[in-house]
């Protein structure tokens, strides 16, 4: 048995069945883990759920912010929508309500359960132990298998103000952290106030009290290994006790595939889906 933790696939379903193929993946017996963001922007955002799912046991994942998107798109609201969105053929389809139903039972946090291997889509803020980030990731999980998680989605979930924890942080500002930290987080301060702007690699930024979430030295949760995605531009790393599994699938890249049992990295170069807004902002500069 193997167990492979897969970074983001955002609609590439192609790239990802040639990993597999390439892998010798054994769906009998081996599993595979998704970090998240495993829709939108690619074109085949139906065909990756649709996999995902497929999986029962042998499948988990937990849930990015383009998940969340989905979510929120789901229940009508519009004010996040984007030209780029891949979404439609989802919310056109015959099992959408039963996609839906199943990805809202998604975690936000994946705890290998012999292993000191924790898999989350962004990260865990720095004031967080691997327990008490668990325990974080359960509030919000209930919510969002409760009968009114629509409500959660469309009136609380969203927004950027909230971006400092406390241990007395309650209510909504708490669950809207929660959500901040474990789907978009790259950059905070030692306390864990987050910062949404910054998507550059470490070795680029210039900010002096913000850095990667990883990086800080009072790191509560340096005692697991956190295997994370989301951040295309930091590319592959294995450091620090944390392993980047989003290696730019979208953007031409390559879509990794991490064995657990074998330490070794397995990637399949993509062809390139989406174009970089980088890309684009400089040919409109010329």
């Amino acid at each position: 048995m193997a167990t492979y933790i897969i970074g983001d696939l955002q609609g590439c379903f192609d790239p990802l069945q040639a990993l597999l193929k390439q892998i010798n993946y054994q769906p009998e017996q081996d599993e595979l883990w998704f970090v998240g963001d495993i829709v939108n922007r690619g074109e085949q955002s139906l065909e990756c759920l649709r996999f995902v799912k497929s999986l029962g046991e042998r499948g988990k994942m937990v849930l990015g912010n383009h998940d969340f998107h989905l979510l929120a798109s789901d229940c009508g609201l519009e004010k996040y929508a984007s030209k780029s969105d891949t979404l439609q053929p989802i919310l056109n389809a015959p099992d959408r309500a039963e996609l839906i139903d199943w990805l809202r039972q998604q975690p936000l946090l994946v705890r290998h359960p012999t292993l000191p291997v924790v898999m989350v889509h962004a990260g865990i803020p720095p004031q967080w132990s691997a327990e008490q980030a668990q325990t974080h990731a359960n509030e919000v999980e209930q919510l969002l298998r409760s009968p009114n998680w629509r409500e959660f989605i469309t009136e609380h979930l969203f927004g950027s103000k909230t971006k400092h924890w406390h241990d007395g942080l309650q209510g909504w500002e708490r669950l809207r952290y929660i959500v901040n930290a474990f789907a978009r987080m790259r950059y905070c301060d030692n306390q864990g106030v987050l910062d949404f702007d910054m998507k550059l690699a470490p070795e680029r930024n210039t900010h002096p009290n913000y850095q990667a979430w990883f990086l800080h030295n009072n790191r509560r949760n340096k005692d697991v290994e956190i295997f994370f995605g989301h951040w295309s531009t930091l590319g592959a790393m294995d450091g620090y006790q944390v392993h980047a599994t989003d290696t730019g699938c979208l953007w031409g890249g390559k879509l990794t595939a991490f064995c657990l049992e074998t330490r070794i990295r397995h990637t399949f170069e993509c062809p390139q889906s989406c174009e970089p807004k980088s890309a684009k902002q400089g040919k409109k500069s010329k």
